[in-house]
């Protein structure tokens, strides 16, 4: 479960990103992260992430109260999320396989553990290559379904994914999201941040819609954002 209280989040820069968000995500729950460039959707995810702290309020994801998380209790907080980004962020120098095991390894999985775990994840996201591949001997498409396995690996409670069909076509950003979808019926929470209309009109799901700053709607309306639903600033 992601909550997220009064956060507000200013930099040093005097820039407030975030001015009073209120956002519960149960879960199981499957939601979209809407808004314009600089509406504070990136400092919700590294807020979720742990990357940052907020100014005032609190933030909570899976059980872990990050507003002043120590590292060993932030590491332990990551293993329970999945994040998938925009630019893949694969190893270029190991094969699919290894970056998908790469993301065991480092949690201190054993190896039969992740020689039994990692073909099982490989086909769940549909990838049908050589697993001895290299990423740049991928498609677009091929190489987000490994960065799609290798958030799964892990066997999270939750997938941020971040932008994840920004690089891809309509036809393979379709796929994605579909694939995406499929995780979320399996039990996953998913939140997906990202400006595509058109992928998340197309899907019935929760639309959480932030401009400004500020959460201006939250429903099951698709991506819309009306002039009369931003919050008036306080500047």
């Amino acid at each position: 479960m992601i909550i997220m209280k009064d956060v507000q989040k200013a930099y040093d820069n005097g820039t407030r990103a975030l001015k009073g968000v209120n956002i519960t995500i149960q879960d199981g729950e499957f939601a979209f992260l809407v808004g314009p460039s600089g509406s504070g959707k990136s400092t919700i995810i590294k807020l979720l992430t742990a990357e940052v702290a907020p100014t005032e309020g609190s933030v909570r994801v899976n059980g872990y109260l990050l507003d002043r998380i120590r590292n060993r209790k932030k590491s332990m907080m990551r293993r329970t999320l999945g994040v998938i980004f925009q630019d893949f962020r694969l190893i270029e120098k190991k094969s699919v396989y290894e970056n998908v095991a790469f993301a065991m390894r480092v949690t201190g999985a054993r190896e039969r553990e992740i020689q039994k775990r990692v073909p099982y994840v490989l086909d769940l996201v549909g990838l049908n290559v050589d697993t001895d591949r290299r990423p740049d001997e991928l498609s677009g498409g091929e190489q987000q379904r490994v960065a799609v396995a290798r958030a799964l690996v892990n066997n999270p409670s939750t997938i941020i994914a971040d932008e994840p069909t920004g690089n891809l076509d309509p036809v393979r950003s379709l796929e994605i999201m579909m694939l995406l979808e499929k995780i979320n019926e399996l039990g996953t929470t998913v939140l997906v941040v990202t400006h595509e209309r058109d992928l998340v009109d197309r899907f019935e799901k929760r639309v959480i819609a932030l401009d400004n700053g500020r959460v201006i709607s939250d429903g099951m309306r698709g991506y819309v954002i009306h002039e009369q639903e931003k919050a008036t600033p306080t500047e």
